[in-house]
């Protein structure tokens, strides 16, 4: 059975603790990852003591290791963007169809303070768990690169 535990800036996470949790999401993310370094700076940020900057991470352990996790990050915004956006949420793939996601997605947003906000590809299987959980899709996100 996993165990959840929280990360917030008050918890001054490490920068190996970062990693761990980078590493497992750069892993389990597959091919909806991002590159390792924008994840950690996602950390930075969702775990950094800055006022302009803030988030948590939920993390879901079985015997020590990571088995599910996700990252919250403060928006700096209210009403008209929601407060808060998920950034990332994966669990391992041995542990796919457990509950694990549920349980991590439940936690995270009792711990939210204000809306979530997130991003998901059409195709892929998290959007029904998101949709089970209330989440809408309200709008069609567009972007420009520069």
């Amino acid at each position: 059975m996993f165990k959840l535990e929280t990360l917030s800036a008050a918890d001054q996470a490490t920068f190996l603790q970062k990693k761990e949790i980078a590493d497992f999401l750069f892993v389990q993310l597959e091919q909806y990852r991002d590159p390792h370094i924008h994840i950690m700076n996602c950390l930075d940020y969702a775990l950094d003591h800055a006022a302009d900057k803030g988030g948590f991470v939920v993390l879901a352990r079985e015997e020590g290791k990571i088995v599910g996790a996700v990252v919250i990050n403060k928006t700096g915004m209210s009403g008209y963007i929601p407060e808060n956006i998920l950034v990332y949420i994966a669990v391992d793939a041995s542990q796919r169809g457990k509950g694990v996601g549920k349980k991590l997605m439940k936690t995270a947003i009792g711990l939210a303070n204000g809306d979530i906000a997130l991003h998901v590809e059409p195709e892929n299987p998290a959007k029904k768990l998101y949709e089970s959980l209330g989440f809408t899709n309200k709008y069609l996100e567009m972007r420009l690169k520069k």
